[in-house]
């Protein structure tokens, strides 16, 4: 296998671990916890993003990874590819970069970063209602669009792998 293939090859696989995690919290994590009254919900996703806020390293090498891989692999490939295959590479990357990473940045990291601002036991009900209902639709709408589109950049590199 020469050193392109293998670039692609890890890049298809660490962008898929990110589409299993999206879609895993998409149709697992946030439905379980969705069904918690205010505090808890608040309480328990405070709990699950500080895991990844602490710089878990194997999520980091994954979710980092992925990015570096798929721009190392954007770099090599414009040198050996043409047609659909540089197609299907372009778009996997502007795909994943655009659609995944970049809303991560700027739409779910900051509305984790407000949540985890938030000290629960110093709330009524009342605010907690109104702390979830300013985090959670908002959060689950952009984790949706996330993993469907994480899910179409792994689908992408997994056809230009089938065409390699």
């Amino acid at each position: 296998m020469n050193l392109f293939l293998l670039v692609i090859a890890v890049a298809t696989f660490l962008c898929s671990l990110v589409a299993g995690f999206l879609f895993a919290f998409a149709v697992v994590a946030m439905p379980g916890i969705g069904r918690l009254g205010d505090r808890e919900f608040i309480r328990t996703f405070q709990v699950m993003d500080r895991v990844i806020q602490n710089n878990h390293p194997l999520f980091l090498v994954v979710w980092l990874g992925s990015v570096v891989v798929l721009i190392v692999a954007i770099v090599m490939g414009f040198g050996r590819l043409g047609g659909v295959d540089l197609f299907l590479l372009v778009a996997a990357a502007a795909t994943y970069i655009f659609g995944v990473q970049l809303p991560t940045v700027t739409i779910n990291i900051p509305l984790n970063n407000q949540l985890q601002a938030v000290e629960v036991n110093g709330l009524d009900e009342g605010e907690a209602s109104k702390v979830r209902l300013g985090f959670e639709p908002r959060w689950n709408r952009w984790n949706r669009i996330r993993t469907l589109l994480s899910c179409t950049a792994a689908a992408l590199l997994v056809g230009l792998l089938i065409r390699l």
